[in-house]
């Protein structure tokens, strides 16, 4: 491949990427949101990282398994109630993997 084909493609790249992100925030710098518009973005981090999850947990295959043998959402529990109660990133994703290989390896 070209060393200038590559060259703008990691251009591009990297537009279409910084672009839809930077406008938004340039747009709104300098202006104040309605208390109603904040309270709606302070659940989409929620909302996003939910329908990232869902669909791995819940359905590994393709399926909806909530077997035993599905041992994403069985060590998901107990991690999110380890979010839950300590709020804490570092330590639900230690529990989370703990979780796992616990599972793995008792199973």
């Amino acid at each position: 491949m070209d060393q200038k084909l590559i060259l703008f493609t990691l251009f591009g790249m990297m537009a279409v990427t910084y672009i839809p992100r930077m406008l938004p925030a340039m747009a709104l710098s300098s202006r104040e949101l309605p208390p109603i518009v904040i309270k709606w973005l302070s659940y989409v981090p929620t909302a996003v990282l939910s329908a990232l999850l869902a669909p791995s947990l819940l359905a590994p295959e393709g399926v909806i398994d909530l077997s035993f043998g599905n041992i994403y959402f069985w060590a998901a529990l107990p991690t999110f109630a380890v979010a839950i109660f300590s709020r804490n990133f570092f330590g639900t994703v230690a529990a989370g993997m703990g979780f796992v290989a616990a599972v793995r390896y008792f199973l």
